[in-house]
């Protein structure tokens, strides 16, 4: 029903050389744009038509159009195999409906089901699942191309703003750019006037421009933003303001990092962070760094566009292949960043299998043994031991104290040996059992519960030290007398 409606709708289409024509709506190809839908176009199989979802705002929008009609970048077409693939969705024609109000505008056609955003271009993971090319040089010339669109637009004086991977797109085959809702943009008028843009994001905001909106920015916007995509491609995806916190302290966000200058892989150490494990910048080559530097560090004067154009062409031409990856390449003779970021990675990951295969413990107890049935059975089992030890404890007590307390009964059989042996060379024997017995109920007092309490050993050994006492003056029939003065 939709579709029968949009088809006999039909507008002007007014060009920048004077001519008019009527145009046929198609069917919508999209639907969810925040200015308007896209639509096909009858007859034309090379344009689309973007029609506004609101007229309120019909001056305006014609002023900006436009302009942009009458100052295009000079950024044609590329072509490849002989297949034309268009780079940016410019106007070509206002479109007019029948009051005269402008409700939109004519640009060409770009197969977005043939390109993929940016930044699904910087993630192993996202390239492998979308079946994206692992070659860096694909990367850097990627990067090239983005630079050489902002470089065109700057040249007439347009700005981007709200420049971010996800605004723009590659082509898959060959990595050409592929930019869209480009009426978005800060545009260049007449006599200095100047159509705002009226979008900027976040983690790619100048320092310098926080307290702006983003009506007021501008040329130095776009060469920040440039700049964090580039390093972004050439770092595995990794942004110039992440990194590893030195210390624990709240952690900021990328936009906090970026306002007070938190650039990680400088030419000196940041006081915030360390660089992420797996970046690659220490293998850029001295110019690209120093470039970097300049975009990312206060009172450095950022690259232009045509700056990182120029740059990223003579790294195209000077990418050395890797050896051992034929996907890899590297700048120079430091050798392949990419080689040493994987073997990083794989002996992370190592790293973390083992941990997982190791049983993480707490008070001696398995992590995942952890549960309430098990602490129950645990605990159940813990008594049971501990009642064993306190009864085998006094059991053992017992036996102690009989067997000293009948000791001058034990020792009666070896009466006539002790005697020949003397008192000196017994009262050596006596000096060696006591140690002994205090040793044996230290080392029983580690099992014992019952034997730690240091009152019950003292209490035992002076129990055995006056039994033994007793039988040796029985034994040696020593006389009363003798015992008098001690006693």
């Amino acid at each position: 029903m939709e579709q029968e409606e949009t088809a006999a709708k039909s507008y002007t289409a007014l060009y920048p050389d004077g001519k008019f024509e009527k145009i046929v709506l198609g069917e919508v190809v999209n639907r969810g744009g925040a200015a308007g839908k896209i639509y096909l176009v009858q007859g034309y199989p090379n344009l689309v038509a973007k029609v506004f979802h609101t007229k309120n705002r019909s001056s305006t929008n014609r002023q900006k159009l436009e302009a942009m009609l009458l100052n295009p970048p000079n950024f044609p077409p590329a072509v490849k195999d002989g297949v034309e693939y268009v780079q940016i969705a410019w106007p070509v024609a206002v479109l007019d409906d029948e009051n005269g109000f402008c409700v939109g505008y004519l640009m060409p056609l770009i197969k977005m089901d043939e390109a993929v955003s940016l930044d699904h271009l910087m993630q192993k993971a996202i390239r492998k699942k979308l079946g994206l090319t692992e070659k860096y040089s694909h990367r850097v010339f990627a990067a090239y191309n983005v630079a050489s669109m902002v470089a065109a637009l700057h040249s007439v004086g347009h700005y981007i703003v709200d420049l971010k991977p996800s605004n723009v797109s590659v082509y898959k085959d060959n990595m050409m750019v592929a930019m869209i809702d480009c009426d978005g943009f800060s545009i260049r008028g007449d006599k200095g006037t100047r159509y705002p843009a009226e979008f900027v994001s976040e983690e790619y905001i100048y320092p310098e421009g926080m307290a702006l909106s983003c009506d007021e920015m501008g040329e130095e916007q776009d060469k920040f933003a440039l700049a964090v995509m580039v390093f972004k491609l050439l770092n595995n995806g990794i942004h110039p303001f992440s990194g590893v916190p030195r210390k624990d302290v709240d952690m900021l966000t990328i936009q906090n990092r970026i306002e007070q200058y938190h650039y990680a892989y400088g030419l000196w150490p940041d006081t915030y962070q360390a660089p992420h494990p797996y970046s690659i910048h220490e293998y850029f080559d001295k110019a690209t760094l120093e470039m970097f530097e300049r975009a990312f560090t206060k009172g450095g004067k950022r690259p232009t566009a045509e700056e990182w154009k120029d740059h990223l062409k003579k790294l195209l031409h000077t990418l050395k292949p890797c050896k051992k990856n034929p996907d890899h390449a590297y700048f120079t003779a430091k050798g392949c960043g990419l080689c040493v970021a994987e073997e990083r990675f794989r002996g992370a990951m190592s790293d973390i299998r083992r941990q997982r295969q190791t049983p993480q413990m707490l008070r001696g107890m398995e992590i995942s043994s952890i549960s309430v049935e098990n602490l129950n059975r645990n605990k159940a089992e813990k008594h049971h031991e501990e009642v064993k030890i306190k009864r085998i404890s006094i059991a053992l007590i017992v036996l102690f104290l009989g067997f000293f307390g009948g000791l001058f009964k034990i020792l009666a059989p070896c009466t006539e040996a002790m005697r020949d042996a003397g008192l000196g060379i017994q009262a050596i024997i006596v000096t060696f059992v006591m140690l002994g017995i205090n040793k044996v109920l230290r080392k029983s007092a580690e099992v014992s519960p019952l034997l730690q309490n240091r009152a019950v050993t003292q209490m035992l050994q002076v129990y055995a030290f006056i039994c033994i006492l007793i039988a040796l003056v029985s034994l040696n029939d020593i006389p009363k007398g003798l015992l008098a003065p001690a006693l």
